[in-house]
């Protein structure tokens, strides 16, 4: 898909919602500046970005990344076949590589998607929710508040998502994971959580 039509998407149904620049941008904890950035950008931001703006404007992630703003309908069951997901890369052309899978449903707890990530990443995420992610084939290492961990072909990890986390491919091949998102409105008493098989990184 055309990255710029992300941007576009974003401005507007944030013109559809009646909100300013500087109201959206107050919502997700960033400047007026960087949103309009977004708004008129040739490439797609991090998908921890999307992800907020995707709750500040009550709308699917999968929505943003329409190329002709269809927007989700509501349906019991949805049905992707391979290669029908929503596509998008962020970052470098060495950078992450998505497909938003069930992005035709509306109102969805959830946000599955396949991920191809980078060798090198240098972004680091942080938004609200929390993340399963199943490596599929490769090595995918994921650094959450500090640690490292490798996630083999076979091992998953879950983890609250507020906490500042990144991973990239390891080896010579770049891994394939199957990753799910969930996303809520955090009140204070929501503990951080962090389940894992798989193996912490030696140093």
């Amino acid at each position: 898909m055309d990255e710029r039509q992300v941007g576009k998407n974003i401005k507007k149904i944030r013109k559809e919602r009646g909100l300013s620049l500087n109201e959206l941008a107050d919502m997700i904890g960033m400047t007026k500046g960087y949103i309009s950035k977004i708004e008129n950008s040739e490439s797609a931001p991090p998908l921890s970005t999307l992800s907020k703006i995707a709750i500040s404007l009550d709308i699917e992630v999968g929505a943003l990344a329409a190329e002709d703003l269809d927007l989700p309908q509501p349906m019991k069951v949805c049905v992707t076949k391979k290669g029908e997901g929503k596509k998008l890369t962020t970052g470098s052309l060495t950078g992450y590589h998505y497909e938003i899978l069930a992005h035709k449903k509306s109102g969805k707890n959830m946000e599955p998607m396949l991920l191809t990530p980078a060798f090198d990443e240098e972004a680091i995420f942080s938004h609200e929710g929390e993340e399963f992610m199943y490596t599929i084939s490769g090595t995918h290492e994921v650094v959450y508040d500090g640690e490292s961990f490798l996630i083999n072909a076979g091992d998953s990890i879950y983890f609250d998502s507020i906490v500042p986390h990144t991973g990239r491919s390891i080896g010579k091949t770049k891994a394939k994971v199957l990753a799910v998102s969930y996303s809520y409105k955090r009140d204070s008493n929501n503990a951080v959580s962090l389940r894992i098989t798989g193996r912490k990184r030696k140093a």
